[in-house]
């Protein structure tokens, strides 16, 4: 059987304006981030929210992802040689061996930093504006598979977290790293988080009343990182350590976020169904 696979040699960068690159992944990022916002202002309209309170959500939300997202790759995937170059860490440039400095943009985000810096930024939100983070979070969740699909785009736009060695017809091959048709694995994800977000959405409209105190970020945080634990299993690792690893890191980082999903599942059903049976009493 002849199997026809698609070939793939996309340009990331869209153009250079002098040496600074406009890529394909930082528009695709950014894209998600204002997609979510939008989508946001329907929300807190629909909540009775002041719009304030949007415009410093969506600051500090911006700032806690691309921090929480550089410096959990930076510290989970390759710590040893970020710690020796920490200007590399914050800055979107690197060293040459040969010298001179080099514009590189942030090459290198993590998507588990990335949740964890949007949960302390949302902290600081709550803080500020006295709206109860357990809400925020309910609210964020519903919205945020857009962000991480987009992600994941950029992630193929890139050629980069590519999947294992596939003989599927759907296979592609990344020019830019070898002749080896491999699962898409990005697009699996994009997918999958795509899926769920029309799943959180339906669930908000639909039942918003009986689903709040944390379900719906509890139940977020569970799709989102199962999908991501299972699709694990046909990408190429990243790091060289996690070949001799049963589990590579984004397994083992989607494991807490998965098992705290469960219980923000647990705690918001029952603390909501106490809730309503007080307010028929």
């Amino acid at each position: 059987m002849i199997f026809k696979y698609i070939n793939w040699n996309a340009d990331p960068e869209i153009f250079n304006v002098f040496g600074i690159s406009i890529r394909y992944y930082g528009l695709l990022f950014v894209s998600g981030l204002i997609l979510c916002i939008y989508i946001l202002g329907w929300i807190y309209k629909r909540e009775s929210i002041p719009a304030e309170n949007l415009e410093k959500l969506s600051i500090y939300s911006m700032i806690g992802i691309l921090v929480g997202a550089r410096l959990g790759h930076c510290l989970f995937y390759e710590p040893s040689y970020y710690l020796s170059h920490p200007l590399e860490m914050i800055l979107p440039i690197t060293f040459p061996p040969d010298g001179g400095i080099k514009f590189t943009g942030y090459q290198g985000m993590a998507s588990h930093g990335g949740v964890l810096g949007l949960l302390i930024a949302l902290y600081i939100y709550s803080r500020k504006t006295k709206h109860e983070m357990i809400d925020t979070i309910d609210l964020i969740a519903v919205v945020s598979g857009l962000s991480f699909g987009f992600i994941r785009l950029g992630n193929f736009m890139n050629s980069e977290i590519i999947g294992i060695p596939t003989t599927l017809p759907w296979g592609v091959i990344f020019e830019r790293v070898d002749n080896i048709p491999r699962h898409p694995a990005q697009l699996y994800e994009t997918i999958s988080y795509f899926i769920i977000f029309t799943i959180m959405m339906l669930l908000y409209k639909n039942m918003r009343v009986r689903l709040k105190n944390g379900f719906l970020f509890g139940l977020a945080a569970v799709l989102f990182f199962t999908a991501r634990l299972l699709i694990e299993f046909l990408k190429e690792n990243q790091v060289g350590f996690e070949d001799k690893m049963a589990l590579n890191m984004g397994q083992l980082l989607s494991l807490p976020f998965i098992a705290v999903g469960i219980g923000f599942i647990f705690y918001g059903l029952m603390k909501t169904r106490k809730s309503l049976n007080a307010n028929i009493q």
